[in-house]
C-alpha cells in the first residue's frame, strides 16, 4: 500500500494484488516497470532512516471506553449544578483568592462545574475522546488520575499567576492535560536512539498544535489550559520513566481509588464549608 501511494503520486497506476506463490504485490503496466523500480528505490533511499511502523501497546488497547464513566460523572454534577441552589456552584468554583486563604479543594472541585450546556457539551465530547486515548495508553485508573491531576495543575497555574484574584470553572484544563499526556509519549518512543529525536520533535509539535487549536480560544481560560497541558506533559514523562506501573492492574486499581478520594473529599469539604 505504501508503494502504491508512492507510485500514484508519480502518476503511475497500480493495483494491490495477492497470489499464493508471491504473496502481496503490485500489478502495473509493463511500460511503467522500469520507472516504478527507480521510484521505489529512491523512496526507500530517502526514508531508510525513518521507522514508519511502531509497536503498539502489549495490551493492544488504544482507546478505553471507560471514559464514558467520566462523562457520566461530570454530567451528574452538571445536573446537580443546574437544579441545586446557587451556593453549590459558589462552593466549588475556582477562586484564586479563596485558594490563597486555604481553600485548596477548589483546585479539584472546579473541574466538575460548567458555565452552561454548551460549555459542558464541549468538554464532555472532547474529554470522551482524549481521555479515552489517555486511559487506553496509560491504564484506566492511572490515566484518569493523571488527567485529573493535570486539570488541578491547570487551576494551580491560574492561582499562581492571578494573585489579585481569578474565578473560573470547567474541565477544559483536564482535557488539555490529556493532550499533554498523549504528547509526552513521543519523547519515550521505542525508536532507536539515532531516530528518537525525530519522533520526539514530531510528537511534541503535534501536541502543541492540538493544544493551540483547542486551548487558545479567546473566550476560554487560556492560562488554565496551558497549565493543564504542561502538567500533562510532566506527568506523562514521569509515568513513562516507570513503565512497569503503566497498564499494571494493581496500580490502576489504586489510582482509581485515589481518584475517587480526590473527588469525594474536596467536595465534602467544599459543601461543608459553604454551610
Amino acid at each position: 500500500m505504501d508503494w502504491s501511494l508512492v507510485l500514484i503520486s508519480q502518476d503511475i497506476e497500480s493495483t494491490v494484488d495477492f497470489n499464493e506463490e508471491g504473496g502481496w504485490g503490485l500489478t502495473i503496466a509493463e511500460k511503467d516497470h522500469e520507472s516504478a523500480i527507480k521510484i521505489l528505490k529512491q523512496y526507500h533511499a530517502e526514508n531508510r532512516q525513518w521507522r514508519w511502523r511502531q509497536k503498539l501497546s502489549s495490551k493492544g488497547i488504544l482507546f478505553d471506553w471507560a471514559s464514558l464513566g467520566w462523562v457520566l460523572l461530570i454530567g451528574i454534577f452538571f445536573w446537580v449544578q443546574t437544579h441545586a441552589r446557587t451556593d453549590f456552584q459558589e462552593a466549588g468554583l475556582m477562586d484564586a483568592v479563596g485558594v490563597s486563604h486555604g481553600e485548596w479543594w477548589r483546585l479539584f472541585t472546579a473541574i466538575f462545574l460548567h458555565a452552561d450546556l454548551g460549555h459542558f457539551a464541549m468538554n464532555a465530547s472532547l474529554g470522551l475522546f482524549l481521555l479515552g486515548l489517555t486511559m487506553g495508553n496509560f491504564g484506566t485508573g492511572l490515566g484518569l488520575l493523571a488527567a485529573y491531576l493535570a486539570g488541578a495543575g491547570g487551576n494551580a497555574a491560574t492561582w499562581l499567576i492571578y494573585t489579585q484574584g481569578h474565578r473560573s470553572l470547567g474541565a477544559s484544563g483536564m482535557v488539555m492535560g490529556c493532550v499533554g499526556l498523549l504528547a509526552s509519549q513521543a519523547i519515550f518512543t521505542g525508536a532507536p536512539p539515532a531516530q528518537r529525536w525525530k519522533f520526539a520533535i514530531a510528537g511534541s509539535a503535534a501536541g502543541i498544535m492540538l493544544f493551540a487549536s483547542l486551548g487558545l480560544s479567546p473566550n476560554s481560560d487560556v492560562l488554565a489550559h496551558f497549565g493543564g497541558f504542561v502538567s500533562g506533559v510532566i506527568l506523562g514523562c514521569l509515568l513513562k520513566t516507570t513503565p512497569r506501573f503503566i497498564q499494571n492492574a494493581t496500580t490502576n486499581i489504586f489510582a482509581g481509588v485515589l481518584f475517587c478520594v480526590l473527588v469525594i473529599v474536596p467536595w465534602w469539604i467544599a459543601l461543608h464549608a459553604a454551610r
